[in-house]
């Protein structure tokens, strides 16, 4: 999808958590975490030397929160690209990662390979939220969420020649899952569930499964 790797800087202060992350990426060529820092002032300081692709973000940082970390390194370059990780739920911290600049704000528990391609939705210029922080922006209906992340029927409308089950089927794919996986997930065959994802890549004029979940993601059906 990148003909050169997303240039990735990870903030995170516990190291366990942090070489974890890091070992995500190892094995594949289409995102380099290009430097690590542990604490929101060296975030900054290594956004200014690196300046890299995205930021993946923690917001429970020693020194100055993740949440200030960001606004920093928006005022440095308005058009940085902030990814927020965590395990925060607050609406207070939601509300101020997004209004500091955060493209994405993503719970800690998300699959990994989901975690993978918002990454690069991020860099291609998308914004994510994570479905359990949806809710609760909804609900205060404080106008930051773009339409493209709070309406389905917008995502139908647009590409209205796919069937329910292909809908069902395509939120699968998202979440990882293999044909056998979702075939086993919806009582069907696995030749029925491959012929389901096949119909999927050709109406969403994409190459392959993992572009027609990156394109999902984009448009906000997940």
């Amino acid at each position: 999808m990148t003909d050169t790797p997303i240039k990735m800087l990870l903030v995170e202060d516990q190291k366990l958590m942090r070489v974890g992350l890091k070992s995500l990426f190892e094995d594949q060529n289409e995102i380099e975490v290009a430097s690590e820092a542990q604490s929101g002032k060296e975030a900054v300081e290594k956004f200014r030397q690196y300046h890299p692709d995205v930021v993946l973000m923690d917001i429970g940082l020693p020194d100055i929160s993740g949440i200030e970390a960001t606004k920093r390194i928006l005022e440095i370059n308005d058009k940085a690209k902030v990814i927020i990780l965590t395990s925060h739920l607050s609406e207070k911290e939601i509300l101020d990662a997004l209004h500091a600049g955060a493209c994405a704000y993503v719970m800690k528990d998300i699959n990994t390979e989901i975690l993978k391609m918002i990454i690069i939705t991020i860099k291609e210029g998308a914004m994510w939220l994570d479905p359990q922080v949806v809710p609760i922006l909804r609900e205060k209906n404080c106008g930051v969420i773009p339409p493209r992340q709070m309406s389905r029927a917008m995502f139908k409308e647009q590409h209205a020649n796919l069937t329910q089950r292909e809908y069902e089927v395509l939120k699968l794919v998202v979440d990882g899952m293999s044909n056998n996986e979702i075939a086993e997930k919806l009582t069907i065959s696995e030749h029925t569930a491959k012929a389901h994802v096949c119909n999927i890549i050709q109406k969403l004029v994409v190459d392959d499964r993992t572009q027609a979940a990156v394109k999902a993601l984009k448009e906000g059906l997940v």
